[in-house]
């Protein structure tokens, strides 16, 4: 199947590498088998060595047709749970009760945003093993005070427990990406962090971080109730507020 570039399509080719991935999933439920829901099953090669897992109940949602055609061709025992459709509109409570699994080689193009569909639906998603671009990998895992750290580090490392797993060359795929990749898993906190408005929490890093080299004295400026916010907060840059300083900024300005 040749891979097209509309959907940023690079195919895994190297089943010892798709094997690891699918180890890399580490969450079960005794005498209960668990959804795990694949992003996008291309030709199946993650597929493969999913389908048998006797722990999980697998379901795969593709966008396109030819790679539609060959998974229900591939795979019969998966009829009635290949979704045709784009993961990013996906309504998955219309599918799944929680939990659930996530698992996929993502389109590098929409990384971004199927990350953040993960965190919308965070109270139902417990686990995700995801092959991703390695500087994005490297940005979800990043530390305060370093050049990576932003956006995704703060979102993601306050609902998730993240590791990064290994790196993933380009010729593991066909056609091979220009970058490197990685593999990460997102295992969800057991407890939650003090947020009440999680859009308003995304608001406040977004603008903060838009702004990085503004102090959040000045980055903030335009929210309300900036006043409310100790100094020792606002006379630093984003990028050195920890995870759970943001939390504090938030609810102070909330």
């Amino acid at each position: 199947m040749r891979a097209k570039k509309r959907f940023g399509q690079h195919f895994l080719k190297n089943f010892d590498i798709a094997r690891r991935i699918v180890e890399s999933l580490d969450f079960s439920l005794p005498d209960q088998k668990v959804n795990v829901l694949e992003i996008g099953g291309g030709t199946g090669v993650l597929t493969q060595f999913l389908v048998n897992k006797d722990q999980y109940q697998l379901y795969v949602v593709e966008i396109d047709r030819d790679a539609l055609a060959i998974l229900r061709q591939k795979f019969p025992q998966l009829k009635g749970r290949i979704i045709a459709g784009d993961f990013l509109r996906l309504r998955l409570e219309q599918y799944f009760v929680p939990p659930l699994l996530v698992i996929g080689n993502v389109p590098y193009n929409i990384t971004g945003p199927i990350i953040f569909k993960i965190l919308d639906y965070r109270q139902m998603i417990v686990q995700s093993v995801l092959m991703v671009q390695k500087e994005v990998a490297q940005r979800i895992v990043a530390q305060p005070g370093t050049k990576d750290y932003g956006i995704l580090s703060v979102m993601v490392q306050s609902f998730y427990n993240v590791k990064y797993l290994f790196s993933v060359p380009p010729g593991a795929f066909s056609p091979p990406p220009k970058v490197m990749s990685a593999v990460i898993r997102l295992d969800k906190k057991h407890k939650q962090p003090p947020i009440d408005d999680y859009e308003f929490f995304k608001y406040v890093v977004k603008t903060a971080f838009n702004q990085r080299r503004k102090t959040l004295r000045n980055a903030l400026k335009k929210l309300y109730n900036i006043e409310n916010v100790p100094p020792e907060l606002l006379d630093k840059r984003a990028e050195q507020l920890t995870v759970q300083q943001f939390w504090q900024l938030t609810n102070l300005v909330k």
